[in-house]
């Protein structure tokens, strides 16, 4: 069996906790959240969990939420986990 990835480990942490503080930024429960990006409850559950890792549309939908979330708090999200993608 192979040991995970470290840097894929790391990733998938990283991942969870944008989940987790983009939906309590936005003040909405899982089923909420996962409307809103389109997606289902048990994909959100897994996420902030670290069972699976989101896949790159859920991420942007994501990232879109915040950008329409106005203020201090959702730009500081999106600088803490997008300002590094191109």
């Amino acid at each position: 069996m192979r040991k995970p990835n470290l840097m894929a480990a790391l990733e998938d942490i990283k991942i969870a906790a944008l989940i987790r503080e983009a939906r309590q930024l936005l003040q909405l429960s899982k089923v909420e959240f996962a409307s809103k990006i389109g997606v289902s409850f048990q994909s959100v559950n897994r996420w902030e969990n670290g069972r699976n890792r989101a896949i790159p549309l859920a991420l942007k939908q994501i990232e879109k939420l915040l950008h329409n979330n106005i203020g201090e708090p959702g730009e500081n999200l999106l600088t803490k986990y997008f300002s590094n993608q191109d």
